[in-house]
């Protein structure tokens, strides 16, 4: 397995003194995100130069890209703006096929206008889940014709709310290309660490074969976030139950400052170590 962070986690808009910072920090493995160069998150357009730079970034700084960010409101209630998304999606998806980055992440959505990460009540309309499958059959064929895949999350304020409703979704689709990204803090608003082991039970009981990427973020019990290790989400137990099906991806920290991620990366070696995991 690889432990990564969230390239974003450090500030910057300079691809190599942002990986730089990651690899300080003790991490080998980042997901990226376009705004660590300068761009929009989701760019309409991405310059060569940015790919180029990025193309050697991973020999010169020893950090390797294991994915790339391509969240969009995929159920905004305005359509030109999910249009704008998939246009988007379409260059991330070039630049990823370009740069050898295996992964886009994106977001399910939410019928929020404002903030794709927000809950509202529409999420769980028929007409929320018909738009969201024709979005997801647009960016399969996207990501098709880049020959890369597409990682979703189980988030609660989304569509795609809970692992049941992910593996609906992957049942739908009957995609190669869609892959699942596993967030224990997502899977529950709060609880202890016994409920958030019950969750990881049920998220990878029922989505193990899809599995493709994991997230540390972590919360107390009271559902606030906090680094890798400093709250109730047993690692451990993630990387015991990950490797019950050989997963050999990455488990990607993020949610938390800078400052923090040397700690975190401590926390989650410690934490494959106990699980007998070793690290790449």
């Amino acid at each position: 397995m690889k432990i990564g962070i969230f390239a974003k986690t450090f500030p910057g808009d300079d691809p190599l003194s942002v990986l730089d910072a990651v690899r300080r920090a003790g991490f080998r493995h980042a997901h990226y995100n376009m705004s660590c160069s300068g761009l929009a998150a989701v760019p309409l357009r991405i310059p060569k130069a940015v790919i180029a730079v990025l193309h050697s970034a991973p020999s010169i700084t020893g950090v390797a890209l294991c994915g790339l960010s391509a969240t969009f409101n995929m159920i905004h209630p305005d359509e030109i703006e999910r249009d704008r998304g998939f246009a988007a999606l379409d260059q991330l998806a070039s630049a990823a096929q370009a740069l050898g980055i295996p992964l886009l992440t994106l977001c399910t959505g939410s019928r929020d206008p404002l903030d794709m990460w927000r809950h509202h009540p529409d999420n769980s309309s028929v007409d929320a889940w018909r738009d969201l499958l024709d979005g997801m059959t647009r960016a399969t064929a996207i990501a098709e014709r880049h020959g890369v895949l597409l990682g979703i999350e189980p988030e609660l304020a989304n569509v795609v709310s809970s692992a049941r409703k992910a593996r609906e979704l992957i049942d739908e689709l009957q995609s190669d290309t869609v892959k699942i990204v596993v967030d224990p803090a997502n899977l529950l608003e709060a609880g202890s660490a016994d409920d958030f082991r019950s969750a990881i039970d049920k998220a990878v009981d029922m989505l193990h074969p899809h599995i493709w990427m994991a997230h540390a973020k972590d919360k107390k019990a009271d559902g606030s976030i906090v680094p890798a290790g400093s709250g109730v989400i047993d690692f451990e137990y993630l990387f015991r139950r990950l490797a019950s099906f050989n997963f050999d991806g990455a488990v990607v920290t993020h949610g938390l400052h800078a400052d923090a991620a040397p700690n975190a990366h401590a926390a989650l070696t410690s934490a494959a170590a106990r699980a007998g995991i070793h690290l790449t």
